[in-house]
């Protein structure tokens, strides 16, 4: 006996995926990709850094030149949604505010490796305040939202969502997974609204958990549906990746 194996059919206008491409195949692009296969969308790429790495260590980075990126995303041509994640650099940053398509955009402010190697360079950081004013939507975790407010990251949750909204973030979706407890607790911050999307905390340790949140979020937005729903459905995506053998 034989099982057949659909994906969803595929969407009409694709996805532009922003993002660096991790050798390991844990996270970046290739976690990005493997994202939008699962919610039938089509992709488009600008790779702006290879990196030669594994679950535990970053052993190199080679940005992507800044005009290379520009080109990728003018190549991209009409997209449904944007997913932003590693960015590199101020120049890498500036080019992808400049040549931003219209269509809704998803941030996932890439500060640091998994493995605890800096991924965005410290110079890169008022480019990067730039770049999340022009987002649907940033999707920090709690060290990242800490390092960009200057708040502790134990902070209230609201408290440090409504800093990133005052610094001139649209709407914030703050991922609660570095926090303790049986619960992994998030919270979107809008102008209007304060949702929390809780689940389980799982113990599996895999890696890329942001890029596939944020890539199912922009799936989500370029099928139609309206932001908490699509943060939603990618976060239940997401808790299904994390118990998947």
């Amino acid at each position: 006996m034989t099982t057949s194996f659909c994906l969803p059919p595929m969407q009409a206008d694709p996805v532009l995926i922003i993002a660096g491409l991790d050798s390991g195949g844990g996270a970046g692009l290739m976690r990005d990709l493997a994202t939008l296969a699962a919610f039938g969308q089509r992709a488009k790429t600008a790779a702006t850094a290879i990196t030669a790495q594994t679950d535990a260590q970053v052993f190199a980075i080679h940005p992507v030149p800044a005009e290379t990126v520009a080109a990728q995303i003018r190549a991209a041509g009409r997209v449904a949604a944007v997913k932003i994640g590693m960015l590199t650099n101020a120049a890498v940053t500036e080019t992808v505010t400049r040549h931003l398509p219209d269509a809704p955009a998803v941030l996932d402010p890439v500060l640091i490796s998994s493995s605890g190697t800096p991924l965005l360079a410290p110079d890169a950081l008022p480019a990067l305040y730039a770049l999340m004013a022009r987002m649907t939507l940033i999707t920090p975790n709690l060290p990242e939202a800490a390092h960009l407010t200057g708040l502790p990251p134990d902070a209230p949750a609201e408290a440090t969502a409504a800093a990133l909204f005052a610094m001139g973030a649209r709407a914030v979706l703050l991922k609660g997974g570095h926090a303790e407890g049986p619960e992994a607790m998030d919270l979107l911050f809008t102008s209007t609204a304060r949702i929390p999307l809780s689940a389980p905390r799982s113990a599996t340790g895999k890696r890329g958990t942001g890029c596939a949140l944020a890539s199912a979020i922009a799936c989500g937005l370029a099928q139609g549906l309206p932001l908490p729903a699509a943060c939603t459905a990618a976060k239940a995506h997401v808790t299904a990746y994390l118990n998947t053998p």
